[in-house]
């Protein structure tokens, strides 16, 4: 008879000890290990490797099909297609993590419809029951097709037994967390219960040639929840990004095998569900006030240009260490800036209060958006505002210098078909003739252009 022993498996990468450590020596991770339960006894499994197995048959590349001639599904969404390489491929299977709340489920309840209308599609829920996913089904006006069906399930067998009986094109399960393989004592959610029925989930798409999306959860710092291997396994990783309560929504890749992770989709949240947002730009900067700390981003959202307000507030402090918050910027990168605005331009800011928000709730990410949150604070410090027609860009150097960026012509162009005139931004041979107002330096930027 097998004995069972435990294991500590490390929720972040994997790594696994005989015993507990409160730091995991692989990945460096506090508190990431997981106690599990194992079966040991009989050969081990490199043993039985060496009888078992059967010769591979392999194939030439010439017969091959290639996946460019597989016919895609549209997810109904232009924008999202093109984040996806094109549709959704049959046999790929893509995870789409996000925070609570923000919409995914409601995303691919919408996939779902409209895919619906051509070819049978599988709603599996190990979240909801079917009276929850039908009222939100109704509110969307998903209810209308036969091919739309569902079922509540969090057995990994099931499901995967489910997907190679080959009866449907399209399968979205909900969610990745929740499912669980009855050979495996750990409760789900555990990394040998996301990577196992991944695993299982995975090998029955391929052999029944079906889609498949999963949804995954994400953590407090906005990491995919589960083992990193997760993100190895499945073809597409989408990242759901945006405010919960509001604003825009924005979907990107972080990995994708069969096409570019430089594309991203913009949503919006209204009654009917999620809808593309085909001017961005002018929807952000519709409800803007010109006043000091406000300055306009000319920025990038994967190869979309897009225009976003950089919102800045300077008081002083009222306790002895100043206070530094951002809202869709990383912190990290804000207090090196204003280390650079103190030691290059003498501006004092070892007492003041400083707090930025991006509008919108988007997060920039793009090192472009340098100069325009530096020119935001000094803005804000010194009561003197842009000008209103004045677009800002570009990346900042440790040594105060104005690098160049990417895409010059695009952001400048975007700027253009909004009205603005103004462009600040980098100095450029190559690039002169499209920034309006090149500059080399932070100071020069600070001290000619805000009034």
């Amino acid at each position: 008879m097998a004995k069972t022993k435990t294991k500590f498996v490390c929720g972040n990468c994997g790594a696994s000890y005989p015993k507990w450590t409160g730091r995991c020596e692989n990945c460096g991770e506090w508190n990431s290990l997981v106690e599990e339960v194992v079966s040991s006894g009989g050969a081990s499994v490199v043993a039985k490797g060496e009888t078992s197995g059967r010769i591979l048959k392999p194939q030439a590349f010439s017969v091959i099909e290639s996946s460019e001639k597989v016919a895609r599904f549209s997810s109904g969404f232009s924008d999202l297609d093109n984040v996806l390489g094109g549709g959704i491929l049959p046999g790929g299977v893509t995870l789409v993590a996000g925070q609570p709340g923000i919409g995914k489920s409601t995303l691919l309840l919408q996939v779902a419809t409209h895919i619906a209308s051509t070819q049978p599609v599988l709603y599996v829920s190990g979240e909801e029951s079917a009276h929850q996913v039908k009222l939100r089904a109704e509110r969307l006006g998903a209810n209308s097709h036969d091919q739309l069906e569902f079922v509540a399930s969090t057995s990994a067998d099931d499901i995967g037994a489910t997907i190679r009986a080959a009866k449907h094109k399209l399968v979205i399960v909900d969610s990745i967390q929740t499912l669980s393989l009855d050979d495996i004592s750990s409760a789900p959610g555990t990394v040998s219960q996301i990577t196992n029925s991944s695993n299982v989930i995975i090998r029955a798409a391929k052999q029944a040639g079906a889609a498949v999306l999963l949804v995954g959860h994400v953590t407090k710092e906005g990491s995919i929840a589960g083992p990193k291997v997760l993100e190895h396994l499945v073809d597409v990783v989408l990242q759901f990004e945006g405010d919960r309560y509001g604003g825009f929504k924005v979907v990107r890749a972080i990995k994708n095998r069969y096409g570019s992770t430089a594309e991203t989709a913009i949503f919006e949240m209204d009654e009917s569900g999620l809808r593309i947002v085909e001017n961005p730009s002018a929807a952000l900067l519709a409800e803007r006030q010109n006043a000091d700390g406000s300055v306009i981003l000319a920025t990038l959202e994967g190869t979309r240009p897009l225009l976003v307000e950089i919102q800045a507030l300077v008081n002083p402090t009222s306790f002895g260490y100043p206070k530094r918050t951002a809202s869709g910027f990383d912190l990290n990168r804000l207090n090196l800036l204003i280390a650079v605005i103190e030691r290059r331009t003498k501006l004092n800011l070892s007492d003041k209060d400083i707090y930025i928000n991006v509008v919108g709730g988007l997060k920039v990410t793009d090192p472009a958006a340098d100069l325009a949150i530096c020119m935001a604070i000094a803005s804000a410090a010194a009561e003197l505002r842009l000008s209103d027609e004045t677009v800002v860009f570009g990346e900042i150097g440790l040594g105060g210098e104005v690098r160049s960026v990417a895409q010059v012509e695009r952001r400048v162009a975007e700027a253009k078909k909004l009205g603005f005139t103004n462009s600040i931004g980098p100095k450029s041979t190559r690039q002169s003739a499209d920034v309006t107002t090149p500059v080399t330096s932070l100071r020069q930027a600070l001290i000619d252009y805000l009034k």
